[in-house]
Formats: structure tokens, C-alpha cells, sequence
């Protein structure tokens, strides 16, 4: 691929030698897995890596509370509340039963304008079917989300939650072909342990890696293996 594409780092140590360096800027990258696979920790990583190189974020959280989002970051010594004190980083919580009806749901299109944001982790898009009952609309409000972020010149990071033991990759079966790339987690529980792995599914305009590779959860977050 050329070396001319400009790429933002994810922060997740032996990521980003599959990914040819890093997430292209400004694309869309959809983080899809099971409950317990580490999808958020993934989200709190990448905001942290932004911050700690002076990047101006955003983390919009459909279910966890903020509160919970940056005790548990603390946790792996990221200190968010340091950064969201000093304005760099703007945490948005998004009661899904707050919202009724159309364009409302993005309101953090201007936000993203307002406060210059580069780097944004929207966790989870799953929570859409609590919006609406009609997957037609499910769908095209997914298409209208990507097609903000896309608009709005963001680095985007967003996850889904898929059903345990079920093999499809997206609980819509639309978001992968609506975003730039997609990283899949996975756990898999042997007698008393479990393994996790993580597998690049798709990465535009990037010769990445195919292969599943080992993931830990270690003190300092995620770690991807050989």
C-alpha cells in the first residue's frame, strides 16, 4: 500500500504491525464481539493513546455510565478524568429510552465540529435496536451514523455486541459492509480457563494480517500476540 496514507496509532501493543502501522485516518472501524471479549477496555485503550498525544477525544457511551467507563480505565493507570477536567476529552452518556425519533440521535454531530475532535470511541451500536423495532430503520440509522462520523473527519472507533456461540459478525449483518474496517474478538472458554483472540476481518486500503491472533487483558489493557 502506499506510504502516503496517513495512519493513527490504536494504542494497543502488536495491533498496529497488522495493520500496516495503524488505523487510517479518519476511517471507521467497527470492534464486534461477544459479551467479555474486551470491546470497551479496546475503546478506553484508543481514546488513552489519542490523549496522551495531545489529540482532542470523545467517548460516547450508549449503556456504561461514565463514572463506571473511567473507574475501570483507571484500573489499567489511564487517568480520563484528567484530561476530561482540562477539556481535551469530552465523555457523552446517551440514555437510549431518552430518544424517540430521527435526526436527534446524532446530536453529537455538531459536538464532534465544536470541539475539534480526532479521535472518537462510540460504544455500542447494538444499543440501536432499543431505538427502534423495525431493522430497516436500524439499518439506515447505522448508515446515517458512519456516513456523520465519515463527514465529520473523526478517527472513529465503534463496537457491537454478537449473541454468544452465533457465527455471524455483526448482530445487524450490515454494519461490516458500512464501515472501513472491522476487528473481531473473540474468548473461548476451555474447562476453568478461557483464551481470547483477536482476527482483522477487513482494513481498507491496508495489507493487513488475516490470521487470529492471541489477545491479553493485562494490567496496562489489551496485548495481541503472535
Amino acid at each position: 500500500m502506499s506510504r502516503n496514507i496517513e495512519r493513527i496509532e490504536t494504542g494497543i501493543p502488536g495491533l498496529d504491525e497488522l495493520i500496516e502501522g495503524g488505523f487510517v485516518k479518519d476511517n471507521a472501524i467497527l470492534v464486534t464481539g461477544s459479551t467479555g471479549t474486551g470491546k470497551t477496555i479496546f475503546c478506553s485503550q484508543f481514546i488513552w493513546e489519542g490523549l496522551v498525544k495531545g489529540e482532542n477525544c470523545m467517548f460516547i457511551t450508549f449503556e456504561e455510565r461514565p463514572d463506571k467507563i473511567k473507574q475501570e480505565a483507571l484500573d489499567f493507570g489511564w487517568d480520563l478524568q484528567k484530561y476530561e477536567d482540562n477539556g481535551q476529552l469530552k465523555i457523552r452518556h446517551k440514555d437510549p429510552f431518552d430518544t424517540a425519533e430521527g435526526d436527534e440521535l446524532f446530536w453529537f454531530r455538531n459536538e464532534l465540529e465544536k470541539y475539534n475532535v480526532d479521535r472518537l470511541a462510540m460504544d455500542s451500536t447494538s444499543i440501536l435496536s432499543l431505538y427502534y423495532d423495525d431493522q430497516y430503520k436500524v439499518r439506515e440509522n447505522l448508515f446515517k451514523m458512519v456516513r456523520t462520523i465519515e463527514e465529520a473527519g473523526v478517527t472513529a472507533l465503534l463496537t457491537t455486541e454478537v449473541e454468544e456461540g452465533q457465527d455471524n459478525l455483526t448482530r445487524f449483518g450490515v454494519e461490516e459492509f458500512l464501515v472501513d474496517g472491522v476487528i473481531k474478538l473473540d474468548i473461548l472458554y476451555m474447562g476453568s480457563g478461557s483464551s481470547r483472540s483477536l482476527s482483522v476481518r477487513k482494513m481498507r486500503r491496508t495489507n493487513h494480517d488475516t490470521k487470529s491472533h492471541g489477545m491479553m487483558i493485562t494490567d496496562q489493557g489489551l496485548k495481541v500476540s503472535e
